[in-house]
């Protein structure tokens, strides 16, 4: 058989996992705190017909002959740059600007997230949309307001004060920010969220502004890093890609049909 057929299928592959990553950007282009995921790709082994020769007294070098073999997956990253801040005007809404991610806690597993949309249960505790509690710079949880306060804000060290019954305010505890090394080496757990891993270089829960960390803006959301106008780009090339590949295997199947027509 020959060996473009097969280095077309690897690139048909290869191109419809990009054309799969590019889908599920695009599929969360309005999720708060999504990071899109780039895919990249690397060349197959090379079969090698004869090596490379090192100059001699009567002639000079040779460079060695490679066939090589189709591509193969290289990595699927996840982007971790800054998505645009919106603007929501509820105080329960924390976008962070800079480095960092909210911890949460639940199911007795720490998670991590960059979206703050945040809510408060019936027990006046700052939960996600899924119950988790947030978590505070001292890694203590829940941080709760009373029932009774008359108002509350957030301010951008993570500090949650509120107005209690008698007009005096209370600090109900601070924010804490998990700062992470690498933070592309989280891995993806739903629902907006990332769960730590060996190779995201988790450095510990500071305080917001501090220590290079990203300050907290109440009343926003960060939404999701995707740009509508690469992705389709993107989307384009990865489909002539894919089309490409599959008149690889077109044409080498209408070669290997010569050749068993010779014998007629």
């Amino acid at each position: 058989m020959l060996r473009s057929m097969y280095a077309g299928i690897s690139g048909m592959q290869n191109f419809q996992t990009k054309l799969d990553v590019i889908g599920n950007n695009i599929a969360n282009v309005n999720t708060a705190g999504f990071k899109k995921g780039r895919v990249t790709f690397q060349d197959m082994m090379s079969q090698t017909t004869s090596g490379a020769q090192g100059a001699t007294a009567e002639r000079g070098g040779i460079n060695p002959t490679q066939v090589g073999l189709g591509s193969q997956l290289g990595s699927i990253d996840n982007i971790q740059t800054q998505g645009f801040r919106q603007t929501t005007n509820n105080p329960l809404d924390l976008a962070l600007q800079g480095d960092g991610m909210f911890a949460l806690q639940g199911n007795g597993t720490t998670y991590y997230t960059r979206a703050g949309n945040f809510y408060l249960d019936d027990e006046g505790s700052i939960v996600n949309p899924d119950g988790y509690y947030l978590v505070g710079e001292d890694g203590a949880y829940p941080i709760s307001i009373p029932d009774n306060a008359q108002s509350f804000s957030i301010q951008t060290n993570g500090t949650v004060n509120y107005v209690d019954a008698a007009g005096d305010t209370q600090e109900a505890g601070q924010i804490g920010v998990a700062n992470f090394s690498n933070p592309s080496g989280l891995e993806k757990s739903g629902s907006s969220l990332f769960l730590n891993s060996e190779n995201a270089g988790y450095t510990g829960l500071v305080v917001p502004e501090e220590d290079g960390a990203a300050q907290i803006i109440s009343g926003s959301l960060e939404m999701s890093n995707v740009d509508l106008s690469e992705e389709f780009t993107e989307m384009i090339t990865a489909q002539r890609g894919f089309q490409a590949n599959t008149r690889i295997i077109t044409t080498s199947d209408e070669i290997l049909q010569e050749l068993v027509n010779l014998k007629r």
